[in-house]
């Protein structure tokens, strides 16, 4: 296109000159002169309103690109004839790319693990560290147990949570879009992967790595899905696009001396039959029909992803990989998951993997893993500590909850951390300071809350028909819990500061916490963003006002029912 647009301005310089010099020779051959003169004249204009018309065009395309959100200026020195025809229109080609902020936009068809390095720059620079208490990535880190981790999640990013991105899931009930599945299904794979793609690119930026960082963080868990990697049969799901932007991601964390816990949150069949895992309902995932066949598919992505991320550039930034997020084993056989753990771990090591592998403890109790999984060096227990998710725990008084935290969940850290009594090494990857369960779609996308009893979840053992507030009566109400946090009391945000600071002292007697998550729409207590902001989280992560050494307070003044 610069060739087309040199060689026009160059015919129009010739043309200039030719018509001044026709213009001089009028009085001698005046008709003629005047006749071809306004041919000329007519060509001209007639060159430049084509001229004007394309420019147009192009600006007018550039400007909707604008408009949409789109952001590719390092595409402009790059010629869209360097992606080879077969490549163009797929997950390859950046000319199809939402943006390229930070991406490699050099075409290139090279795989690690049968996985695309397409959108990485060849260097990368493990020099930093995130804070002065914690050592640069390119440094060990050390015993866990004597230096948890602080961390946060990027939740609801790679893998959709109605309860984070709620705007995503804003249908009409009765079209029964409640997860990621449903929702591509409804939207169709055009329109899923535009909007899937915009969703990826505006929720997480360079800005959140930043921001984690400044919040005195040190470590980033970023939960993704196996359609990442691969999809199958029937599966809706926008196939590989969010692999470039969990690469990119490893980058900022890098860039900011964020650690990162990589966790697969979705595996094929559902481990767990939540929203999360992609598909709500039958976890097929080592069960049914397809068990079998699920559970070689798991090991295939974990072949695919363990021999990418053996890389050198991956070795000392990736501290934790995770096998399988909260596999829900109520619903499994426990013999099922412990083979398939055991068959995990020595395949991601023999690729390579030197990083802490993370196993979930599938809800089975803490003091029933010990002795399993025995011998497996850097194995660690993954453990998500929540008291509003128990009909037995949501009904406890704000001051009960607090000293839970500190007494109940340290307990419970330490049994968990000795192999005479539990696992050994443990961590615990989820918590929030939420104090109910009321946040739009939290329990699922029509399902109600445990809160005001309207949590009807159709099994008899989980539901809650009746309040588990702790007044357990009418006056349980969820307007004030779900309110900006502008309008929460200084006893309350006193109350919320405090529950935080417990868990986080409780699992720091582990191998650290990452809390859950950075950032969501509109649920304000499950945000470490705006729990900042709102003035319910210490400033620095590793500067808490309490630590479990005082007494609790009975929050008299408080409402227990909102």
């Amino acid at each position: 296109m610069r060739g087309g647009a040199a060689s026009k301005h160059s015919s129009y310089d010739s043309y200039d000159s030719i018509a001044k010099e026709k213009a001089g020779m009028q009085w001698k051959i005046p008709g003629t002169v005047r006749k071809k003169k306004r041919w000329i004249i007519a060509g001209v204009a007639l060159v430049i309103l084509i001229i004007i018309i394309a420019v147009a065009v192009v600006v007018s395309k550039k400007n909707q690109a604008n408009d949409s959100g789109s952001h590719k200026s390092n595409l402009d020195d790059i010629s869209q004839n360097s992606v080879p025809p077969a490549a163009r229109g797929t997950y390859l080609d950046p000319f199809t790319w939402y943006e390229t902020t930070d991406l490699n936009v050099t075409y290139t068809n090279e795989t690690v693990g049968d996985l695309p390095v397409m959108g990485l720059f060849m260097d990368w620079d493990d020099s930093k560290s995130a804070n002065d208490k914690v050592p640069a990535i390119e440094k060990s880190w050390g015993d866990y147990a004597k230096t948890p981790a602080r961390g946060v999640n990027l939740g609801g990013w790679l893998s959709l949570e109605p309860f984070i991105t709620p705007s995503l899931f804003n249908y009409d009930s009765r079209l029964g879009i409640i997860d990621e599945w449903t929702l591509c299904k409804h939207l169709g794979p055009k329109t899923a992967a535009s909007t899937l793609e915009k969703h990826y690119a505006t929720f997480v930026t360079e800005q959140t790595f930043q921001e984690i960082q400044a919040a005195g963080l040190d470590h980033v868990r970023i939960p993704y899905s196996y359609w990442a990697v691969q999809t199958y049969d029937d599966d809706p799901y926008v196939f590989r696009t969010s692999w470039r932007y969990l690469l990119r991601a490893i980058e900022w964390a890098r860039k900011y001396g964020l650690r990162v816990n990589l966790d697969l949150h979705a595996l094929p069949g559902s481990q767990n039959g939540w929203n999360h895992s992609g598909r709500q309902g039958v976890v097929n995932w080592l069960n049914g029909t397809d068990g079998n066949l699920n559970s070689q598919r798991s090991l295939d992505v974990h072949d695919r992803l363990t021999k990418f991320f053996a890389q050198d550039r991956y070795k000392n930034i990736i501290t934790f990989y995770g096998l399988a997020n909260e596999p829900r084993m109520v619903s499994l056989s426990a013999d099922a998951v412990i083979s398939w753990t055991s068959e995990a771990f020595n395949l991601v090591r023999k690729n390579g993997i030197q990083a802490n592998v993370v196993f979930g403890d599938g809800f089975m109790g803490l003091g029933n893993w010990q002795g399993k999984l025995p011998g497996m060096n850097g194995l660690v227990l993954d453990v998500h500590q929540y008291v509003i998710f128990n009909n037995d725990q949501i009904v406890y008084s704000h001051q009960k909850k607090v000293q839970y935290a500190c007494d109940g969940w340290t307990q419970q850290t330490q049994q968990s951390m000795d192999t005479s009594t539990g696992f050994g090494p443990t961590m615990f990857a989820e918590w929030s300071q939420a104090d109910t369960d009321c946040a739009k779609y939290l329990t699922n996308v029509g399902w109600g809350n445990r809160w005001t009893g309207t949590y009807d979840s159709g099994n008899a053992s989980t539901e809650a028909l009746t309040p588990k507030c702790p007044t357990k009566d009418t006056s349980c109400k969820c307007d004030d819990a779900n309110a900006d946090p502008g309008s929460y009391s200084a006893s309350y945000k006193k109350f919320l500061k405090m529950f935080a600071e417990a868990q986080m002292t409780s699992f720091e007697k582990g191998y650290g916490w990452w809390y859950w998550t950075w950032d969501t729409e509109s649920a304000p207590q499950w945000s470490y963003k705006k729990g900042l902001a709102a003035g319910i989280l210490p400033d620095k992560a590793y500067d808490k006002d309490f630590n479990c050494d005082a007494d609790v307070p009975d929050f008299s003044d408080l409402s227990e029912s909102f």
